[in-house]
């Protein structure tokens, strides 16, 4: 009896994704650029101590259909000196690495693999005050905020810091990346690891649910990160499942809380065995998502990147071929074709479809009688000046509407 459910619901779930649409961004975590453990005044080596994606490593996924890629890095790395100025040279590393894909249309999500940490000491502590983390954001938000396709996820996996505690940190990152001009799309953590099971429990000093509202962007252009795992912990630490659907099971109290609260989401960590098992359970959790599509924005599979070990059982590295879970995920990678939002304009026309991640010329229409143009109102954050009738808007990753006032 068991074999004949678990084959039903197999056929179940790989009928329904056969009919699904992929989500606007889906790839992988390219790891390996937090290969290592920081020390004060002991400088890293690129290529040596960490290394960051190279041109195979995004043209091998983006050939397969991955067109966003969140690449880890360690704070300690770009920022040496709590306050300081950012190295140089390891600024430069990294740069060069994210304009290797945005440079072909692809997104890369910033991805600080500090657990909410600075070599070592908590965020939000008297060792690590939340303006250093703020002080820290802004000025890696200056480096970044002209390319619209770099998404700025603040820290991966807060842990060992309250739901209220680390929001108060989290919101004042917020405020300093807005305060640099930046737009880019911003990607909220909670606590506990961020996971989405998790996400309205109240046993690890407070409900994330409870506290986020402590967060607000100026300009409305943040999605909350959530990790999932399918083993019995969710830890991701044990090559087991445990059932067939437990996936969409972990996802669908978090759903319906963002449903009701209005907040999009990205899936910034998953992964399964390579076995049935772990065939059918991404089955049922990718259909799942791409069906609750009005809170999913995307996902990124943990992981690939250049120096994983060959066996570790999540790792996308082709050797030999590619693995069984990238095969797995090709019938939901959505490939290049282009993630649209809806503009709505009143009174001005666009020079082309508003895909995210790209500028468009907007102009204003033809004055009224006895009328001449005063501004635009609206979204008007994303414009390059909203005191002239034609102007750039920088397309977010969410509808926007725009309208020209006269005088």
């Amino acid at each position: 009896m068991k074999t004949v459910l678990s084959a039903l619901l197999a056929l179940g779930v790989l009928a329904s994704a056969a009919c699904a649409e992929p989500l606007p961004f889906t790839g992988v975590n390219l790891a390996s650029g937090e290969f290592y453990g920081p020390k004060p005044d002991v400088r890293p080596i690129y290529g040596k101590n960490f290394i960051y994606p190279g041109v195979a490593e995004y043209a091998y996924f983006a050939w397969h259909g991955a067109n966003v890629f969140r690449v880890p890095f360690l704070w300690e790395t770009i920022q040496p000196q709590a306050n300081g100025d950012l190295d140089p040279e390891m600024l430069g590393h990294l740069k060069d690495a994210v304009k290797l894909a945005t440079d072909k249309g692809l997104v890369v999500e910033l991805d600080p693999h500090n657990y909410a940490r600075y070599y070592g000491k908590v965020l939000g502590t008297p060792e690590a005050p939340a303006a250093m983390f703020a002080d820290f954001w802004a000025k890696l938000a200056t480096a970044f905020k002209d390319d619209p396709r770099v998404w700025f996820q603040l820290v991966n996996e807060p842990h060992g810091i309250s739901a209220a505690a680390w929001f108060d940190v989290a919101n004042e990152a917020v405020q300093a990346i807005r305060k640099t001009g930046a737009t880019n799309l911003i990607l909220l953590p909670g606590t506990a690891y961020s996971g989405a099971h998790s996400w309205q429990a109240d046993w690890y000093g407070g409900a994330n649910s409870a506290s986020v509202t402590k967060v607000k962007d100026p300009i409305d252009h943040m999605v909350i990160e959530v990790h999932q795992y399918l083993d019995g912990d969710s830890s991701g630490t044990k090559p087991e499942i445990k059932s067939p659907t437990i996936g969409s099971e972990r996802l669908r109290g978090f759903v319906a809380w963002c449903r009701a609260n209005k907040y999009r989401a990205f899936l910034g960590e998953f992964a399964v065995p390579a076995s049935e098992a772990g065939k059918v359970a991404l089955e049922d959790m990718l259909a799942s998502m791409e069906a609750d599509r009005d809170v999913w924005l995307g996902w990124t599979w943990w992981a690939a990147g250049a120096w994983w070990p060959d066996n570790y059982m999540f790792s996308l590295k082709p050797t030999g071929g590619d693995k069984a879970q990238t095969k797995w995920l090709v019938p939901h990678l959505r490939g290049r074709e282009a993630a649209t939002v809806k503009l709505a304009l009143d009174g001005a026309a666009s020079s082309g479809p508003a895909v995210c991640g790209t500028r468009l010329t907007l102009k204003a229409g033809p004055a009224p009688a006895g009328k001449t143009f005063a501004k635009w109102t609206g979204d008007v954050a994303f414009l390059a000046d909203a005191t002239k009738a034609e102007t750039t808007l920088t397309v977010p990753y969410r509808d926007l509407s725009l309208k020209v006032t006269w005088r």
